[in-house]
């Protein structure tokens, strides 16, 4: 094989994305946890609750039932239908069934809703700090990332004005996550009825990442798909994996226009195909169920992010927003960065696993240089031994 034919074996698509940040920390966290190292692991956002039993139980069921075969690609109608309930219930939206696709997670429905509506050169808005993976699915698409600087001192908020500075005659999509992984900012309704609005006028897409939706703790809890007449533009992109500590189900969704849910339909089609039929079973039992639990957890992770947060204040030269949903808290370490031979977050990051034994993510994965991010979906007794250890560690840098 000559030099040449060796050097294109792959895909030009794939090196346009790099390996999860997330993922990456969680598999040298397991790498410890097997050799016995004892961690206080703040690294992957994954809840620490148990699956409610009455959503366990609907997929045993499902399964001594024989449920166990193909589905319908987007869904079985049942599912569908209990996720449009669901949601014109909370948000006041009017989808029908057939304006719902049930994915594989919500980063199949992200990655599903990217590649049929961004083509290459396409500018797609992204506010930052993003979550990992939003920056490697616009690129892998042969999109053009439009970054917008969020700023530290407003809580790292998004505004309308800031998208609208962003907008060209090539953009596309505009991304939001709200409340946002890393930083736990949460979009206004009001900026956030503008932003649709206004992508709407312009015939924009408003690509909605609602993974948190339901743990805002402003006590204004809104999603982009309630405003009913700009849904032409509007893509609502959820997951069961937080609200209802499902991760491992991979169980998420998209509503949206009819012909944007049939592309990415057809997408899956050649693909995943449909979700796991028993999951489908699950996730009808977990929307359409009790909703107390969703209440219990998140009342629980606003006492351990103002766990978190007390903890940090004993921290000298360490700072922090404070977090207005998710289960994020993204401090800054530049008074750090520079001390006993740590040259950037990410370095810092790989000694707190090292030497102090904590799981951190740095904020290089996130588009910021200054930040690691925590995840405090965590016990209250983790929270407590990490910022302990933490503590320790940044005082030893003298």
């Amino acid at each position: 094989m000559s030099t040449a034919t060796a050097t294109k074996i792959f895909a030009d698509r794939i090196g346009r994305i790099e390996v999860s940040a997330t993922m990456a920390i969680t598999a040298a966290a397991l790498k410890l946890k097997s050799e016995g190292v004892d961690l206080a692991d703040f690294g992957a956002g994954e809840p620490h609750f148990a699956t409610p039993r009455h959503i366990k139980d609907a997929a045993i069921e499902a399964i001594e039932k024989n449920f166990t075969r193909y589905t319908n690609v987007a869904g079985i109608p049942e599912v569908r239908k209990a996720i449009v309930d669901r949601h014109a219930a909370d948000f006041g939206s009017d989808y029908a069934p057939e304006e719902c696709v049930f994915t594989t997670g919500g980063k199949l429905a992200l990655f599903n809703a990217v590649q049929v509506l961004v083509d290459h050169g396409d500018e797609v808005i992204l506010p930052v700090p993003y979550w990992v993976s939003f920056k490697d699915i616009i690129q892998y698409a042969g999109g053009i990332v439009v970054p917008v600087e969020t700023n530290e001192a407003e809580n790292f908020r998004v505004t309308a004005k800031m998208i609208e500075a962003a907008i060209t005659p090539k953009t596309k999509a505009i991304i939001l996550n709200t409340p946002s992984n890393p930083s736990g900012a949460v979009v206004s309704p009001e900026d956030l009825e503008a932003i649709v609005r206004l992508a709407h006028q312009r015939g924009i897409f408003v690509l909605l990442d609602e993974c948190y939706v339901y743990l805002n703790f402003t006590g204004k809890i809104v999603s982009g798909g309630s405003f009913k007449d700009c849904k032409e533009h509007v893509v609502v992109l959820g997951s069961l994996s937080k609200t209802y500590a499902m991760t491992g189900w991979r169980a998420g969704f998209a509503l949206g226009p009819k012909a944007v849910i049939a592309a990415m339909s057809k997408l899956q089609s050649q693909s995943t195909s449909n979700t796991a039929s028993m999951v489908q079973r699950a996730s009808i039992a977990a929307v359409s169920g009790s909703q107390e639990c969703v209440a219990e957890m998140r009342a629980d992770y606003i006492k351990l992010r103002d766990r978190v947060l007390e903890g940090f204040k004993t921290i000298p030269g360490l700072t922090c927003t404070v977090p207005e949903g998710a289960f994020y808290v993204y401090p800054n370490v530049k008074n750090f960065i520079g001390k006993g031979g740590i040259t950037s977050a990410t370095d810092l990051a790989a000694k707190l696993l090292s030497e102090a034994h904590v799981v951190v993510v740095p904020g290089e994965a996130f588009g910021t240089k200054e930040h690691i991010r925590l995840s405090y979906a965590v016990s209250h007794d983790v929270v407590d031994e990490g910022v302990k250890r933490m503590r320790e560690y940044f005082a030893s840098l003298g």
